[in-house]
């Protein structure tokens, strides 16, 4: 038997610290907190706010696999997110009754739409550059939402489409109490959606590890390099652009079978993509895991902040000028957002990534 190389031991003494670092244990401690969360906490809204924490956490590194690992800026992500709201909102509402049958083929077509849609972005985007390419891509993605809103006899227009769930995913659907918490239709679509995230996830992280993510990060950090070794770039620019947008197409079906509706404002709206530029950014660009701690600060604020003025009230009744400034809580979001910006200028997760990874040189 031969001896392993330096490299190989490198990689298994790696692999051994990996599976024993504090990263490892904190992200543990996460699925834990998700896997808990309808048994200690079982109000619907706790479990929609952690929900909704799981499904922007993979939408925006959905997006993060394109901007942070390819270096390709999209203002269209959040288009294919809607393609696959409204194709499984109209396979089991609009025209189809609610069944298994119909929920599955709502997700097929959908991803059918999205990938001859991505290639077509692709090809016709990418022979231009940087801002060029992204203001194609918010053209389209205006275009969408015009044609949402526009055709309202086939898409219920601002009106949106209203569903219900079949089977074991029905509201009403109850198989009785486990650990005194009824589980109900709600409880399983929850960890049905946690599973489906999660293996987005580890997708993704499989996914910017292998070969192919290598070649993209090449791109990002020098394309015309990666061209001059022989590289052909728009294949694998096309090919992020694909898979990100099939994750993001995913998460629009599995966003509609919680929520139970879809209109133009909550799927395809210019806010919503906003929200994933500044969940990236807080989080941190290029580093995957930081869509978790982007989608939470975001959530958070906008679930919590709106509740400020009724709290303040309630301690200082008699400071007026408090409870105006409470009141106008999006500027305090905007304070918070400027000092998160300020004191973790690579995000959360990629400015903790940086101060580890120069302790571990320094030591």
């Amino acid at each position: 038997m031969t001896e392993p190389t330096p490299v190989q031991i490198a990689r298994l003494e790696e692999r051994r610290k990996r599976y024993r670092s504090v990263g490892f244990f904190l992200k543990i401690a996460v699925l834990i907190v998700f896997l808990i969360t309808p048994f200690v906490f079982p109000s619907f809204k706790t479990l929609d706010f952690m929900l909704k924490i799981m499904i922007f956490t993979v939408l925006v590194a959905s997006f993060d696999i394109l901007l942070g690992y390819t270096g390709i800026l999209s203002f269209g992500h959040v288009m294919f997110f809607g393609i696959g709201s409204y194709s499984v909102a109209m396979l089991i509402g609009k025209y189809g009754s609610p069944s298994y049958f119909n929920l599955i083929i709502g997700f097929l077509i959908a991803l059918g739409i999205t990938f001859t849609m991505a290639l077509l972005v692709s090809f016709l985007s990418l022979r231009v550059r940087a801002i060029f390419f992204a203001m194609v891509t918010l053209a389209i993605g205006e275009f969408a939402i015009i044609l949402a809103t526009k055709l309202s006899g086939f898409t219920g227009g601002e009106d949106g489409i209203t569903i219900s769930m079949p089977g074991i995913f029905k509201v009403s659907f109850n198989i009785g109490k486990v650990l005194g918490v009824d589980i109900t239709g709600r409880v399983l679509t929850y960890y049905t959606i946690f599973l489906v995230c999660l293996g987005l996830f580890l997708l993704m992280v499989r996914f910017i590890h292998s070969p192919l993510g290598r070649v993209m990060q090449a791109i990002r950090d020098n394309e015309p390099r990666a061209e001059a070794i022989g590289y052909q770039t728009f294949i694998y620019k096309t090919a992020s652009i694909c898979f990100g947008c099939l994750v993001a197409t995913i998460l629009g079906g599995l966003y509609v079978m919680w929520v139970g509706y879809a209109n133009p404002e909550s799927v395809l709206g210019i806010p919503i993509m906003l929200d994933v530029l500044l969940m990236v950014i807080v989080g941190g660009m290029g580093t995957l895991y930081g869509g978790l701690a982007g989608a939470a600060f975001l959530k958070f604020a906008h679930n919590f902040l709106p509740d400020l003025q009724k709290f303040t009230k309630n301690i200082f009744p008699d400071a007026l000028m408090l409870h105006a400034v409470m009141e106008r809580w999006l500027l305090i979001f905007g304070i918070l957002f400027i000092l998160v910006v300020f004191f973790f200028p690579k995000g959360i997760i990629g400015s903790a990534q940086e101060y580890l990874s120069r302790r571990k040189t320094a030591g």
